[in-house]
């Protein structure tokens, strides 16, 4: 029997919070192996184990995959959240990148400078309301299915969710002018797998502080 996947990073949300997403919500129960100092990081690169130098790195199906976008794939078309065909994918795809880069924003708030912080917030709250929810907003509306692309569950319908409640913490009303988001919200959240991921307790990273800031500036010398 294959051993459950397992996830090579700090104790922060980062690059590695969107593959415990994908995981959590295709039912995937996975083991965390937790960098919490330097040495910890040299290691597994002086033990070759980290193709580009680089985390997240993921143990899975006898592999050592690193980049965040390759894993992420990898585990949607394993579990069957990559659409049916090669026009789905590309769908997936697209919604998938807006998706990042609107959390990339959040993810480096907060280790930006404090002067900068507030004016970076309020970018991140007009990117989010004025570029990324209308075009996922008129994507339901469209075809008025409940899913995001052939009205089934995919990787876009998981990442979004999982940017929306970012968003949400930045600005807790922030899909007040977005009612078929706020319904798609209530639908995924409640799957019944997401469900537990979104349970205290589940293997879901708080929002960064500047405790983690620091340990992951002394990590990676940042």
């Amino acid at each position: 029997m294959v051993g459950k996947p397992k996830l090579h990073y700090t104790k922060g949300r980062g690059k590695m919070e969107s593959i415990r997403w994908l995981l959590a919500a295709a039912g995937v129960e996975f083991e965390e192996e937790f960098i919490e100092t330097k040495e910890d990081l040299e290691k597994l690169r002086s033990d070759g184990v980290l193709l580009f130098q680089q985390v997240p790195m993921v143990e899975i199906d006898g592999m050592r995959m690193v980049q965040t976008r390759a894993i992420l794939s990898y585990i949607a078309a394993k579990y069957n959240l990559y659409g049916k065909d090669l026009k789905e994918r590309a769908w997936i795809d697209m919604y998938v990148e807006g998706t990042t880069d609107l959390m990339g924003m959040i993810m480096y708030l907060p280790f930006q400078p404090a002067d900068t912080k507030e004016k970076n917030l309020a970018l991140i709250i007009e990117r989010a309301t004025t570029r990324y929810f209308p075009v996922y907003e008129k994507a339901l509306k469209d075809h008025g299915q409940d899913y995001l692309v052939g009205n089934k569950l995919s990787w876009a319908d998981v990442h979004l969710l999982e940017a929306i409640l970012m968003v949400e913490e930045c600005k807790p009303d922030a899909l007040s002018a977005f009612p078929l988001l706020q319904a798609f919200k209530g639908r995924i959240s409640n799957i019944p797998t997401i469900k537990k991921f979104l349970q205290p307790g589940s293997q879901r990273k708080p929002p960064t502080d500047e405790k983690l800031v620091a340990v992951v500036r002394k990590i990676f010398n940042i």
